[in-house]
């Protein structure tokens, strides 16, 4: 038997769906089942995510559930997970990545940040993504939002926003790729670090579930997500911190586009660097150094 651990929310559930498909798919005659928690994130609904209080919100309860071994495995998506995890626990496979990219879904039909009319209200629950929307056009008006995506797509609907942005991972996950009005390409808006990729934790004493989840981890995918936190990492951020980085690998380079940002996006800091494979998590480190020299310390201090 395996017990995997979720959020509620039909896009986690989704996820977790997946994972357990893939793994009936190879185990055919495994019981898999699906817990759901409630975590802190879900119950306070009114908070707003971009507190820095708020970080791991969207994990504690289900590591503390695996912990406890009420559960085996857990499925997250990586771009939630604090940069320390549990001492007991780690991340035992990444799967491929999905779309990293952000999603503009407009109410009237705008195909990029450049075609909203000037004033025009863009919901997003994330500092990251209003730093980016406003150093492109601070003549934008952005305004927190929260809920699920169908939510949020509500909200959009009823006029409360003129456009929102979410993670193309999640709609095409949900199949509602149909909804976006241009995906955001990595020059307009970096993601969030590990953004489109999913995480699989488990306890480090139980070789049973890490062994037969093994399969799942795509190693490139894992490396440019590994190499993502230790970006995040080394800034000191946590996942609701202006912090931008997306690492891509190819032909054994790995590519990595680093920013932070003050939170109104009047200033900020972005860099890149290429390095062979091996040195991944290095070069991730030299960036993140080399940003914070070059006035990104400043930044992330008065952001605080």
């Amino acid at each position: 038997m395996l017990k995997i651990g979720s959020r509620g929310s039909v896009l986690a559930q989704a996820q977790a769906q997946w994972v357990r498909r893939q793994v009936l798919d190879r185990f055919s005659d495994l019981e898999v089942t699906i817990q759901i928690f409630k975590t802190t994130g879900d119950q306070d609904a009114k908070a707003s995510i971009r507190s820095g209080s708020a970080r791991g919100v969207f994990v504690k309860e289900i590591e503390e559930a695996l912990e406890a071994a009420e559960i085996d495995l857990a499925v997250h998506s990586m771009k939630d997970m604090p940069t320390s995890i549990p001492g007991p626990l780690e991340i035992s496979a990444i799967p491929i990545r999905e779309d990293a990219r952000d999603a503009l879904i407009s109410r009237n039909g705008a195909q990029s940040l450049e075609a909203l009319p000037s004033g025009a209200v863009v919901g997003t629950g994330s500092v990251r993504r209003q730093a980016q929307i406003l150093a492109a056009r601070p003549d934008l008006k952005v305004r927190d939002i929260r809920g699920n995506v169908d939510t949020r797509l509500r909200k959009l609907e009823d006029g409360n926003y003129d456009a929102i942005i979410l993670a193309c991972a999640g709609l095409n996950r949900l199949g509602m790729q149909d909804r976006i009005s241009a995906r955001l390409e990595l020059n307009e808006m970096l993601p969030a670090p590990g953004q489109g990729a999913l995480g699989l934790e488990t306890r480090k004493n139980d070789k049973r579930v890490s062994e037969m989840i093994a399969f799942l981890n795509h190693r490139p995918t894992a490396t440019a997500v590994l190499a993502e936190r230790a970006f995040l990492r080394r800034l000191k951020g946590g996942c609701n911190s202006p912090i931008a980085v997306h690492a891509s690998l190819e032909d054994k380079i790995l590519e990595i586009d680093g920013l932070v940002s003050t939170p109104d996006g009047s200033k900020f800091v972005r860099a890149s660097i290429s390095q062979p494979l091996h040195l991944a998590e290095k070069a991730a480190r030299s960036l993140a150094d080399k940003i914070l020299a070059d006035g990104g310390e400043e930044i992330l201090r008065g952001s605080a």
